[in-house]
C-alpha cells in the first residue's frame, strides 16, 4: 500500500472512510425483479415531498415530474427541463451518470490509497489526470471505451423499449442487485439514498 503523506494516520482513516461510503452508495442499483411503473394514487402521494421547493421566488415546477410520486423530489427545475423531456428518460440519464460519478469518485479514491500490481511498472507513479494522461499515452483506455460502448448499447435497446414495445420497466432498473439492498421495507430509503449520492458524486 502507499505509504501515508503529510497528514499521517488520520489522513488514510479520512480517506478509507470515504472509499468505503463511496463504494457502498455505488452498489445500490435496481432490485432483482423489475418494478414497473405503476404509479401511486394523489391519496397516498406524501405531502412534504409535494411541497418541497428549492428555489422559492420560482415555486414548484409544474410538470409531471413533480407530482410528488417521483423519488429525489426536490423540488429543484429552474429551467423547466422536465417539461420538454420524458421524466422516465431523465430519472434514466440521472441515475446513469449517478452511478458512474460514484465509480469514479471511489475510483480516484482508492488510486490515492492502494497500489495495484502492474501499476507503477506499467504508469510509474502518477496520479488522477496526470494517470490518465499516461494511461492515454499507453493506449490502454481501448478496454475502457469498450466496456462502456457494451453497457451503452444494453441500456439503449432497454430505452428503446419503452418507446416501441410499451415497456413498464422502471427507469435505471435492470435487474442487477446481487447485495439484494433494494428489497424489502428499505426499497423506497436505498432508492432514495442512490439518487442523493449520485447527485453528491456528479458535483
Amino acid at each position: 500500500a502507499i505509504p501515508p503523506r503529510g497528514g499521517g494516520g488520520n489522513s488514510t482513516m479520512l480517506r478509507t472512510s470515504l472509499l468505503v461510503a463511496f463504494a457502498a452508495s455505488a452498489s445500490c442499483f435496481a432490485p432483482a425483479s423489475l418494478p414497473t411503473l405503476a404509479r401511486r394514487s394523489t391519496s397516498t402521494v406524501s405531502v412534504r415531498m409535494q411541497d418541497n421547493v428549492a428555489i422559492p421566488p420560482l415555486g414548484r415546477p409544474k410538470t409531471s415530474m413533480f407530482d410528488g410520486t417521483w423519488a429525489g423530489d426536490a423540488g429543484f427545475d429552474p429551467l423547466a427541463i422536465s417539461g420538454w423531456l420524458d421524466p422516465r428518460w431523465l430519472r434514466e440519464a440521472e441515475l446513469k451518470n449517478g452511478r458512474l460519478a460514484m465509480l469514479a469518485t471511489a475510483g480516484a479514491i482508492a488510486q490515492d490509497l492502494f497500489t495495484f500490481p502492474g501499476t507503477v511498472e506499467t504508469f510509474g507513479t502518477d496520479k488522477l489526470t496526470k494517470l490518465h494522461d499516461a494511461a492515454v499515452k499507453k493506449g490502454t483506455l481501448g478496454q475502457l471505451l469498450f466496456w462502456i460502448s457494451l453497457s451503452e448499447i444494453v441500456s439503449t435497446a432497454a430505452i428503446l423499449q419503452w418507446y416501441t414495445q410499451g415497456s413498464t420497466r422502471k427507469p435505471g432498473f435492470y435487474g442487477f442487485d446481487p447485495l439484494n439492498l433494494g428489497q424489502g421495507k428499505d426499497a423506497a430509503r436505498m432508492e432514495l439514498a442512490e439518487l442523493k449520492n449520485g447527485r453528491l458524486a456528479m458535483i
